[in-house]
């Protein structure tokens, strides 16, 4: 081989050499932009701790879920602070209840500048109870309608076609987790309707009047110490009236929640010689209860001991 063609001969390999460099490096560049995406998970908020445990059984590992009003915490009276606002701006997706619940809602979608964000409201295809409390003018409807496990499974299928929205190429990761929680809602229903069938009385009194669709659809009567926000003290009339009640139709127990104060209710109690126990609306838990791994599912659970033991 004379120089001339050694020369062209090494020429070749060398390009040959760049050029597979080159499509190699091209090649993982594209596969990490690929990764890059496909690790991508959706930022959804949510307005309190059901609509925050709802959204999180449906969206699972592919998205990102964090709650506006913190652990702990009386969602009825909070309020957004800036940097919520802020941390919408930059959301994909806002589930709330409606109905309601979220009194701040309308402030908020007003100021938002955020126009990809998709806004859920998650009981707008359930049928609503009205508030009885003609005191409450500025609540028209009982937002509490995620205590009826049917209507849960609803909101689940608002928050499901929500995400799906936002997020369509994971509509079968979705609909699968839908699916297979709408079962468990089902099996949630039945054993309420089981229990509910074979209590022998029906009167729960309550701290606030959260109950409503629980008692409606299970055939319980719910008598409340306080109205739908649970934030006033209720009058001496109005604890007069409860403990009358009470002694009348031989109430055992008198229910109070976790994040509101037990006082009036163990007042209550000492007064009629009942008991007092925890009744959970899922408005919020504490940061303990969350760690200890309790969520939707396990309290409605306990909710339905607590009531076996009150009305058996």
């Amino acid at each position: 081989m004379n120089k001339k063609s050694k020369v062209k001969v090494l020429g070749s390999i060398v390009c040959l050499m760049i050029g597979t460099s080159f499509l190699s490096g091209c090649g993982t560049k594209s596969i990490d932009k690929k990764s890059d995406s496909e690790g991508k998970k959706l930022s959804v908020y949510t307005s309190f701790y059901a609509m925050y445990d709802l959204t999180k059984k449906i969206g699972g590992d592919k998205v990102n879920v964090s709650n506006l009003v913190p652990a702990g915490t009386e969602p009825h009276d909070w309020e957004p602070s800036t940097s919520d606002m802020v941390n919408l701006e930059k959301a994909d997706v806002l589930v709330y209840n409606g109905a309601g619940m979220e009194h701040w809602l309308d402030k908020v979608s007003k100021t938002l500048k955020n126009d990809k964000l998709i806004k859920v409201e998650a009981s707008k295809n359930i049928k609503l109870m009205d508030n009885p409390d003609k005191d409450e003018a500025d609540l028209k409807y009982d937002p509490h309608v995620w205590l009826n496990p049917i209507n849960a499974k609803e909101e689940m299928k608002a928050i499901k076609e929500a995400l799906v929205k936002a997020d369509p190429s994971n509509k079968d990761y979705y609909e699968s987790n839908y699916e297979d929680n709408a079962k468990k809602l089902d099996t949630l229903d039945k054993e309420f309707k089981d229990a509910s069938a074979n209590f022998k009385k029906k009167d729960i009194v309550v701290a606030h009047q959260a109950f409503g669709y629980i008692c409606n659809a299970y055939g319980l009567n719910q008598v409340a110490i306080e109205g739908l926000q649970a934030d006033a003290e209720p009058t001496a009339a109005k604890m007069a009236e409860i403990s009358d009640f009470a002694k009348k139709n031989d109430v055992k127990y008198i229910f109070y929640e976790e994040l509101i104060s037990p006082k009036v209710s163990e007042a209550i109690a000492k007064e009629v010689g009942a008991k007092t126990e925890v009744l959970n609306p899922l408005e919020g838990l504490e940061d303990d209860d969350i760690k200890a791994g309790k969520e939707y599912f396990s309290v409605m659970r306990e909710n339905l001991e607590v009531l076996k033991k009150a009305l058996d």
